[in-house]
């Protein structure tokens, strides 16, 4: 009894260190408006609060994975605790906003340092037959962790203030550094030369820190611009120099080995699919959420978390069964499930009923829930039991670029068609007003207003095409009108056509989301036939 109960709060400070690491890549979101309010700024800047924490997380994570396997899994999970429960004090504390980011950078360090430790720990303190069930666990806790995100965030900002979506972290870093240190015994990989691989870390970190750079600011910059070209080219070849460095060198930080187990390179690309996958949904659905039907953030956040609860719900058992039955089918299964509630997501609009969302999100996240889990443990079972710490750092290495990579690629096909439907709403109800007689020409004028301030809302306050303005184009097509209506026709003038622009420029938004989530659908297709070659075949007895 005494080592069940040792083992049960081992896990838990395990937990509790991956969940706040977790947490905090979801929490911050709701609160970025508050945030501009309080620094002040631009939304640019602010958005590194988010995109900062993303990139050193991807950045440092295999590297983080190395470390441990070298100088102590548990050492190194301390130290992550620390840097994770330090910064979090000083983020709560920030005076600035460029000081905030700093902080949020180093955050995502420590995150780095967390989450790729979590699992070799926790198969050290559980005997190999319930590693299954305990992966489950993990994905549902890490599901949890996803939920409690933006309603967590919420919740504290409404009753507290955003300060303490920081200073909530400090507790719970404190108590999983106190367990850690009383209850967890230290592992390492005992075939890893203790000493450093510079060459591979330096060149691995130049390639992810070009690479994510890249992908965060593709949007931005467009694919074709020369920054984002010269970025990618500044990956591939510190990720060539990483491929010399790991086959010539003495100490490599990668096993090359583990890359010529079949399964195990396919359960990676699954998780890289799973990534894009999850954005395609989250991403873009609080986007829907916000924008077309117009809920508030907190609203938004609490009705997407029904996904991560969902999917808490199917990876406590998936796990186990997974290793019974292997992972592959359950990955397929996972995936296909995604794709058909991302598909579905293309049929709502902004007169969808809330249990028509929640029963998608739902779809989704069994669908994630049967994925993760199985193909999580598949890594396990299918790499030396020494090999776990490494390959728990490329697995959530592939997830996090997965991550970055949907977001790039889904705000382009987002932003592309929001452009394309918007400009032709915005000619259509541009030549209805000019050639509506009942209007003076200053009721255009206040129609063409209204115009614009659709557009402004559609974009999130973005520049969408607005070379020509709507105001210019009925200023034009009125010129020379020099009758004046009462304010009373105009005004019942205006009320009569007012929503029929309204519902021409949500139209315009919906399109926007339907072309977008089919497009996601055809990203995360790719990843079933390879989910199926992530697990050796098993014979069902």
């Amino acid at each position: 009894m005494e080592s069940k109960w040792k083992r049960t709060l081992s896990f838990t400070a395990i937990v509790l260190g991956f969940f706040m690491a977790l947490l905090d890549a979801t929490i911050v979101n709701i609160t970025l408006p508050e945030m501009t309010r309080y620094y002040g700024g631009s939304v640019g800047e602010i958005s590194w609060v988010v995109n900062g924490y993303n990139l050193a997380f991807a950045v440092f994570i295999l590297t983080a994975s190395r470390l441990a396997d070298q100088f102590g899994r548990k050492k190194v999970f301390i130290v992550g605790l620390l840097l994770f429960t330090a910064t979090s004090l000083f983020a709560g504390f920030a005076s600035s906003v460029q000081w905030l980011i700093a902080l949020r950078i180093l955050q995502g360090l420590a995150g780095a340092i967390i989450v790729p430790t979590t699992i070799p720990l926790t198969t050290s303190i559980f005997p190999k037959e319930m590693h299954g069930a305990i992966i489950g666990i993990w994905g549902a806790i890490s599901g949890l962790a996803a939920a409690s995100g933006p309603t967590l965030g919420g919740i504290l900002s409404d009753s507290l203030n955003w300060h303490w979506i920081f200073f909530i972290n400090v507790p719970l870093g404190l108590i999983s550094i106190v367990l850690t240190l009383r209850l967890i015994p230290e592992s390492y990989d005992p075939t890893v030369d203790r000493r450093m691989d510079y060459a591979g870390m330096a060149s691995i970190t130049a390639a992810m820190s070009c690479l994510t750079y890249a992908l965060i600011k593709a949007s931005d910059y467009g694919w074709s611009s020369r920054p984002i070209l010269l970025l990618f080219a500044g990956a591939l070849i510190a990720f060539l120099a990483f491929v010399v460095a790991e086959v010539k060198g003495k100490t490599p930080m990668l096993p090359l080995a583990l890359l010529k187990i079949k399964v195990f390179d396919a359960a990676v690309v699954t998780m890289f699919i799973v990534g894009i996958a999850i954005m395609s949904i989250s991403f873009l659905m609080s986007f829907f959420l916000t924008r077309v039907m117009g809920m508030s953030e907190l609203h938004a956040g609490v009705t997407i978390s029904t996904m991560s609860l969902a999917s808490m719900l199917t990876s406590s058992s998936a796990g186990p069964l997974s290793a019974k039955y292997g992972s592959r089918w359950f990955g397929a299964a996972g995936l296909a499930f995604m794709i058909l509630s991302i598909y579905t997501f293309s049929s709502l609009s902004a007169e969808s009923s809330q249990l028509s969302i929640i029963l998608r999100l739902c779809l989704s996240g069994i669908g994630l829930g049967l994925t993760m889990s199985p193909v999580i443990a598949s890594t396990i079972r299918n790499v030396p039991e020494e090999k776990v710490g490494i390959s728990s750092g490329i697995v959530n290495m592939s997830r996090a670029l997965g991550n970055v990579l949907g977001v790039a690629l889904l705000v382009t096909v987002l932003n592309t068609h929001m452009t394309s439907q918007l400009d032709q709403a915005k000619g259509e109800t541009s030549r209805i007003i000019a050639a509506d007689a009942a209007l003076s020409p200053s009721g255009k004028v206040k129609l063409a207003e209204m115009i614009g301030k659709e557009l402004v809302a559609a974009t999130g306050g973005s520049a969408v095409n607005q070379e020509a303005k709507p105001q210019d184009q009925v200023a034009i097509a009125a010129e020379g009108d020099s009758s004046e209506a009462s304010k009373a026709d105009d005004t019942n003038e205006i009320n009569r056509i007012a929503p029929q622009i309204r519902e021409s420029f949500l139209s315009a938004m919906e399109h926007a989301f339907h072309y977008t989530f089919r497009f996601a659908c055809i990203l995360v297709l790719v990843g079933i036939p390879i989910a199926l070659l992530s697990d050796k075949k098993k014979v069902l007895t």
